[in-house]
């Protein structure tokens, strides 16, 4: 994907970052640690794995999240813990932890592998037609995200968040010119109060759903669900209440299955780029798994297929930028930081950064079998510090028993023609989709 190689004006910066946000990233953002710029107001990117720490660790409470980011996701996910800042999100953090320990995770294994079978199947089914990967990725990840947080009990109308969720990415998602020119957050964005109603009717059924569970009760094998209902911070003592957990629970599901769907629908398309990659991945996935799809207990045996997906989330980001607004002045490598500034980490230019990884641009998925030679704050698929991604196991043991299974079952090859171009709106798609061949072994 080409990045800008000019100085952009805010109506072309507006109009370019509509259609794709990777439009704004200027090329030299992939040479120098930092750059920054004015457009409406003052900017900066950060490449610089030391700043980046100093962002995301060190001073953590100075950068908190933009206030284009909270516009652009509040509609959809409330103030979850992707959202609130200082003591709010603390409480929430320590709550909804447990859920998602090692154990936790673990137990939904069994999920993610039944997903994974249903896609084989599914794909086994479209014969000598060319499947699009990246709806298949998410019809997948959505049927493992429904089952762990409502544990698919009927409560929940799985297409209409769905129909909700989509439609709310493709318009009100996308940034409004007001966002550009830094008007007041009072001041309506017109896209947004037309996916209001569908996002309202999305809550409300979410809360009955919620309810519902909590007169009934906790199944036999507790799921997202049950555990943060069961959840109390151990410093406070609180509890979520019902619009808490709503906003929660829609924030698991909407990043849950579609960060990883992106992640595993560019790692098919990387592997079927490369067919040497893919066909050392089945010889070790075969050898494991004997023919029957991955579990849990797989995952360990499986070191190259994680390592396809690390290279896959260094390339193809689902969180293509990350951006914050400072609340104090600093110095981040040279770059006079004043309170109101927007500093973002373009993790798409971080990831194909020329000082930071050798062939930055080359599928290498071996560079990751050492992950001690890889700086932590050059590689931030999904951020750090105290606010790294909750769900962060979670999602690379789905990928690796979803990517596992498929590898397993068919060999993958390009449709000619049909390249995907990176487009990122909210997260980083391939636009029009992965079209793939699935040829069964």
């Amino acid at each position: 994907m080409p990045l800008a190689r000019e100085e952009l004006g805010v109506l072309r910066s507006f109009s370019l970052m509509r259609e794709n946000i990777l439009n704004i990233i200027p090329e030299i953002a992939t040479r120098q640690p930092v750059v920054s710029g004015r457009t409406a107001r003052r900017w900066h990117m950060i490449m610089h794995p030391p700043s980046i720490r100093r962002m995301l660790l060190d001073r953590v409470e100075d950068y908190p999240k933009s206030v284009v980011t909270k516009n652009l996701l509040r509609p959809a996910v409330g103030d979850s813990l992707f959202i609130a800042e200082g003591s709010h999100w603390r409480w929430q953090r320590r709550l909804a932890a447990p859920a998602f320990s090692h154990r936790n995770v673990r137990n939904l294994s069994p999920v993610m592998t039944a997903a994974a079978a249903r896609s084989a199947e599914r794909i086994g089914h479209a014969g000598r037609r060319a499947v699009n990967l990246l709806d298949e990725m998410i019809t997948a990840t959505f049927d493992v995200i429904s089952e762990v947080t409502f544990s698919d009990d009927g409560s929940f109308d799985r297409a209409d968040i769905h129909r909700a969720i989509e439609d709310y990415v493709a318009d009100a998602g996308r940034v409004s010119l007001l966002d550009v020119l830094g008007a007041p957050d009072w001041l309506p964005r017109p896209a947004r109060l037309l996916s209001a109603q569908s996002m309202a009717e999305m809550r409300r059924n979410a809360d009955a759903a919620i309810e519902a569970r909590a007169a009934r009760g906790p199944g036999p094998v507790p799921d997202l669900l049950d555990l943060l209902l069961d959840g109390v911070d151990p410093k406070t003592k609180r509890r979520l209440n019902v619009s808490e957990l709503r906003d929660n629970l829609l924030t698991f599901i909407v990043a849950g299955h579609e960060t990883t769907a992106l992640s595993l629908a560019w790692s098919f398309y990387l592997c079927a780029f490369d067919q040497e990659v893919q066909e050392r991945a089945r010889k070790e996935v075969q050898s494991v798994m004997q023919g029957r799809a991955a579990t849990g207990e797989d995952i360990d045996q499986l070191p190259f297929i994680r390592q396809i997906i690390e290279e896959a989330l260094r390339l193809y980001p689902p969180a293509g930028v990350v951006s914050r607004t400072a609340r104090k002045a600093d110095d981040l490598n040279g770059a006079e930081i004043r309170p109101g500034d927007t500093v973002m980490i373009p993790i798409y230019a971080l990831g194909r950064h020329k000082l930071l990884w050798d062939d930055p641009d080359c599928f290498v998925p071996e560079r990751f079998a050492d992950r001690k030679s890889i700086d932590r704050y050059a590689y931030l698929p999904f951020g750090d510090g105290p606010r790294i991604c909750i769900g962060a196991s979670f999602a690379l043991q789905e990928a690796v028993i979803i990517l596992a299974t498929l590898l397993s079952r068919f060999r993958f090859t390009p449709v000619a023609g049909r390249d995907p171009k990176p487009v990122m709106i909210l997260t980083l798609r391939p636009e029009n989709g992965v079209w793939l061949m699935a040829q069964a072994v």
